[in-house]
């Protein structure tokens, strides 16, 4: 009698190494929290804890923003504000819906789902996903999401929604371990969120905040939307490269051979591992003349000069509703090459079969409304107490008591831009408190507001894949426990954390050769550094 041969994956499992035994012991800490919905309704609790501590402490830092900025104090301070008393827990009681309805990714993920049901319960999804992985190489198709990953930011959320979970199911496809894939893809959309070959939504909302901090020391100072420009396109193909090489050899080892047994059983159809049908082939024909359709509809609302979704004051395409509201294209775009799909394959007949797809995918998403309701109190009790504004600045002030002068101060800044950004996960929200303070010290011993902006950027990036506070990270639990149900925080954050750690350090070292040893800008016109 023959015994079964051990997965290959199992012989790497055998043999752990050090830092192997070291995400063990990250996973295993993480997962004696409770469940992410606990969890967060105990933060929530928390901080009001902490808000009553700290405002009869009277706990409070000196605001950088300058005098008269818009939410700057009377006299210049950040207090810790109390959610314990009389006006505290009245604001909770009034602001708990508002809370949770305007929480922001909520409303995205909502109108997409609606979208992207309809083309996932056409059989659309299922059919692009064979056609485009079955039989291709596995080094390749990594290699693939992660480099998707980092693109789609351009388009803002549509990483978020719908690449991740595409990876999970393109790894599924292909035999291999479905959390592997939305690693790989959860690495490239928010490990490498400042890294793009384009221009994105967030570049001239970082060089607007940026410029105004600049004022402070030069009130002539100007930063243009594409000061990273040149610096961000290099760090694509680093963040592809060091992405993919995590993902085939750290975490799908980490991970070994998948196990279906714990997975919900509603998103794993084996019809996902057999070649396409005639009908198939056509449905995707049709969805393709739908996507080149969607294409020119979108061309002619931005590239014209008559374009209606271009920025009426400015005719701006980047700052503009076309980006702002990106959304409503994942909506109409997933409904209409999953609807031309389903009419020309059979699966879709009547408008009746629109709204089931799209009622069955809101169904799917009820772990995630129920952890959001709780994540939105809490992210809206942090920045009610003014704690994360105080954690910002007083990590910030660390680096000014530092005396560092020398190019290698940049380590020390993107680090700490890392360490904020897990309590202040927004890019621009952290960016807003703290640039008043890094960008004018980092110029007045010489560096230029450009290579400051590239820098933070960095340490924004890194971190977002680890932090809870990252406005999607519920969302990717959610997912993820759709594969496997007895998944913690702890496991997600194992996961990711190998991502984090190579990123920070290489992208790191990367900036330093690209900028201070070849000596090469960060943007077209953007200088490296600036004499006061």
């Amino acid at each position: 009698m023959t015994e079964n041969p051990i997965p290959p994956y199992e012989h790497e499992r055998a043999k752990k190494n050090a830092f192997s035994r070291f995400l063990d012991g990250v996973e295993w800490l993480g997962n004696l929290l409770p469940h992410p919905v606990t969890l967060f309704a105990l933060l929530a609790l928390g901080i009001v804890l902490l808000s009553g501590l700290f405002a009869w402490m009277g706990v409070a830092v000196v605001d950088p923003r300058p005098a008269g900025a818009n939410g700057v104090a009377a006299d210049g301070m950040i207090r810790a504000v109390s959610l314990m008393d009389g006006d505290g827990v009245r604001r909770i009681f009034t602001g708990m819906v508002d809370n949770f309805t305007g929480f922001a990714p909520l409303g995205v993920v909502l109108v997409a789902m609606l979208g992207v049901g309809v083309a996932e319960h056409s059989g659309m999804l299922s059919a692009a996903v064979r056609s485009l992985v079955l039989g291709a190489p596995p080094k390749l198709v990594t290699v693939a999401i992660v480099f998707a990953g980092i693109i789609s930011n351009t388009a803002s959320e549509v990483g978020y929604v719908v690449l991740i979970p595409l990876g999970g199911a393109i790894y599924y496809a292909l035999g291999r371990h479905p959390l592997a894939g939305m690693a790989a893809a959860f690495a490239g959309v928010s490990g490498g969120y400042s890294a793009n070959l384009l221009i994105g939504t967030v570049d001239p909302l970082l060089a607007g905040i940026t410029e105004e901090a600049a004022q402070l020391i030069d009130p002539g100072y100007t930063v243009l939307a594409t000061a990273n420009w040149f610096f961000m396109f290099a760090s694509t193909f680093l963040i592809t490269l060091i992405g993919s090489w995590v993902s085939l050899k750290i975490v799908e080892p980490q991970l070994g051979t998948y196990d279906k047994s714990k997975s919900d059983g509603t998103i794993l159809d084996d019809h996902n591992l057999e070649p396409l049908t005639d009908k198939e082939r056509k449905g995707l024909k049709w969805a393709g003349i739908a996507f080149a359709g969607v294409l020119g509809l979108m061309a002619l609302t931005l590239v014209p000069e008559w374009g209606i979704l271009r920025n009426p004051e400015d005719g701006d395409r980047m700052d503009s509703p076309f980006f702002d509201g990106f959304v409503m294209w994942i909506f109409i775009f997933f409904i209409a090459i999953g609807y031309a799909y389903g009419r020309a394959a059979g699966t879709m007949k009547t408008d009746r079969d629109i709204i089931d797809a799209m009622a069955k995918a809101l169904s799917s998403l009820g772990l995630y409304i129920v952890l959001v309701f709780f994540a939105a109190q809490f992210v809206a009790f942090f920045g009610w107490t003014n704690l994360g504004a105080i954690t910002a600045v007083t990590g910030a002030q660390f680096l000014v008591d530092t005396g560092m002068t020398g190019p290698t101060v940049f380590f020390a800044f993107i680090l700490i831009c890392a360490i904020i950004n897990l309590s202040l996960g927004s890019a621009s929200a952290q960016w807003a408190v703290t640039a008043p303070i890094f960008v004018p010290m980092l110029m007045l011993i010489g560096y230029a507001p450009e290579t400051i902006q590239a820098a933070y950027r960095i340490g924004d990036s890194t971190t977002n894949i680890i932090t809870p506070m990252m406005s999607y990270f519920g969302l990717i639990l959610a997912w993820a426990t759709r594969y496997q149900k007895d998944l913690g925080v702890g496991t997600l954050i194992a996961m990711m954390l190998p991502y984090t750690l190579f990123f920070l350090t290489f992208w790191s070292i990367f900036f330093y050769l690209w900028t201070f040893v070849f000596g090469l800008p960060v943007g077209p016109g953007s200088p490296t550094f600036y004499t006061p």
